[in-house]
């Protein structure tokens, strides 16, 4: 049986990134995808925030420009609302010097452009079962083999929350703007977007405590809207379901190792955040990134599997990873507690970030991945 340079698990986005981006270096590299049970094109209510760093990688990879223009919405502006009044924060493109702050992709058309793209990848091969590679790199999640195969051990957080998304088509236009509410104990996202109706459509994520979630997912469409409309105060418009619900369980979750010889975690193989902050695909590209490099700037006698080559790339991603997780964790619960303290301090440090200008500066770069 042929022998590979990478055997890469996982039929989702970095899966197929990562596959895509070694293939393009002229590795030999076999793309196991199981079959899964995945909502068609025109069920899938997934939407992706994407930054300026993973932009640039799918557009390096042949991507982003066969995208149509309607399913990739460009952020200007974001405003994040506390739960009380004047708590308020304001980010901008335009004080940042960015032409946009993130992209809204449909999640169906850009899995369709990798697999475009995989189609003409004369290094790439897909397989339907494993073979042998000099190293195997897992992006499938973290609940398919990791733990069993390589004694990975995951410390994880269930939030009790479950993130409930659809399409929503607001009454009034979108212009760019995303909108978030902290409103203890669930947070709301509104991501503009342009699908089914260009710049009124919106990516709905909703965070809220299971028993909740459920209730509003069994509810008739009038129901859903009308706890849309208290929820958001009718500051995006009225808002129309234009989709189906899906939900799924919300955790923090952290691999206590990224490699070993032989073998690598990306993406929620590697780490899952509350996506409150819209940053679960972007740290999973920027995982591929940091890999690609580490094998780019290798030793000509190092082998791809080698442990220590490996380490590098461990040590480019925990900093990041684990950050991300704490901020993401610490504002989910600090706006949950129902302590007045708690309350007091979580929506003055809205309005002090608003006005710290440098900081804020800084947090935006950080969302954009530079």
């Amino acid at each position: 049986m042929e022998k590979f340079d990478v055997l890469v698990r996982g039929n989702g986005c970095v899966g197929r990134s990562l596959a895509l981006a070694l293939g393009a270096r002229g590795l030999r590299v076999a793309l196991l995808a199981r079959p899964t049970a995945s909502p068609s094109s025109s069920a899938d209510v997934r939407a992706y925030a994407l930054n300026a760093a993973s932009v640039a990688l799918l557009g390096r990879l042949r991507v982003w420009e066969g995208l149509a223009e309607d399913a990739r919405t460009p952020v200007h502006d974001m405003r994040i609302h506390g739960d009380r009044a004047g708590a308020e924060l304001h980010f901008s493109a335009w004080q940042q010097g960015a032409g946009e702050l993130a992209h809204i992709v449909d999640a169906a058309a850009l899995e369709d452009q990798l697999d475009a793209a995989l189609r003409f990848a004369p290094h790439v091969q897909r397989v339907t079962e494993p073979v042998p590679a000099t190293l195997r790199a897992l992006c499938e999640g973290r609940d398919t083999g990791a733990a069993q195969e390589f004694g990975v051990h995951y410390e994880r957080h269930d939030y009790g929350h479950l993130g409930v998304a659809t399409r929503l088509i607001a009454s009034k236009p979108h212009q760019g703007q995303a909108w978030q509410w902290f409103r203890s104990p669930d947070v709301l996202a509104l991501l503009p977007f342009d699908r089914p109706e260009p710049g009124h459509s919106y990516g709905l994520v909703w965070s809220l405590p299971k028993d909740e979630a459920r209730r509003l997912m069994a509810a008739g469409p009038a129901e859903f809207e009308s706890a849309l409309l208290e929820a958001t105060g009718g500051a995006a418009g009225t808002l129309k379901l234009a989709g189906e619900r899906q939900a799924w369980p919300l955790q923090l979750c952290r691999a206590d190792a990224l490699c070993g010889p032989g073998w690598v975690l990306l993406g929620d193989a590697a780490h899952l955040v509350h996506p409150l902050a819209g940053q679960g695909l972007n740290l999973g590209l920027a995982d591929v990134e940091a890999l690609v490099d580490v094998i780019v700037r290798r030793e000509s006698w190092r082998s791809l599997g080698d442990e220590k080559l490996l380490r590098r790339y461990a040590r480019a991603r925990v900093a990041p990873t684990w950050a991300m997780g704490e901020l993401t964790d610490g504002l989910l619960r600090g706006f949950a507690s129902q302590a007045p303290v708690l309350a007091r301090l979580r929506n003055d440090g809205l309005r002090l970030v608003d006005r710290a200008g440098p900081l804020k500066k800084w947090l935006t770069a950080r969302a954009l991945g530079q």
